[in-house]
């Protein structure tokens, strides 16, 4: 009898089917939310839009920062997911590289939320989701590196920090004139090539 009683206090109920799917609009109306105004964006438009009540949305996360986390590291994993396996099929170590760049810039500049916490973290490697996004620079440098085409000396820390910079480019000038950071990039990468010393 006590056996059962054990069993019974530290089994967990499963979550309701309606409390999952609250979880889930919240979430995909705050990944929206952020890439459209960033992290100083008011939880009351992410619950307006979720169609859930300020409490339902304390419940799942009590604070905002919570929320934004969780948004982040669930976009930013899928991005460094398809990042890393675009860099294992491409042939090209370069294309690789110049790809990466555009994508991340790409995206960068349809999502500001990404762009303000990559920005605030990027050195600091215990990160969640950083951390993803320097084993996928770390792979692109090595393998320019191995063929030649990257400047001797370059490291995983400078790509990082160019991304981060680009970045900031993008966030100038993507409104007004976008055409500057697309650029911007092929001038920074042509300077990284290995062939231009």
């Amino acid at each position: 009898m006590a056996g059962d009683e054990t069993e019974g206090t530290t089994r967990r109920r499963a979550p309701r089917v309606d409390a999952i799917r609250n979880r889930e609009a919240i979430i995909e109306a705050a990944a929206d939310v952020l890439a459209e105004q960033g992290t100083a964006v008011d939880v009351r438009e992410i619950a307006r839009r979720s169609d859930v009540g300020m409490g339902t949305l304390y419940r799942h996360f009590p604070k905002k920062e919570d929320l934004v986390r969780t948004v982040l590291y669930r976009d930013f994993s899928k991005w460094a997911d398809s990042a890393r396996r675009a860099a294992i099929d491409a042939e090209d170590p370069w294309a690789a590289l110049t790809d990466f760049y555009q994508q991340a810039l790409t995206g960068y500049a349809h999502h500001r939320a990404t762009m303000e916490n990559f920005a605030l973290t990027w050195s600091e490697p215990d990160l969640e989701g950083i951390q993803q996004l320097r084993l996928v620079i770390e792979e692109l440098c090595a393998r320019a590196h191995a063929a030649n085409l990257l400047r001797p000396g370059v490291t995983t820390d400078d790509l990082l920090l160019l991304l981060v910079s680009l970045g900031h480019a993008v966030q100038l000038t993507d409104q007004c004139r976008p055409h500057m950071w697309h650029r911007l990039l092929h001038l920074s990468l042509d300077g990284l090539r290995a062939d231009r010393l």
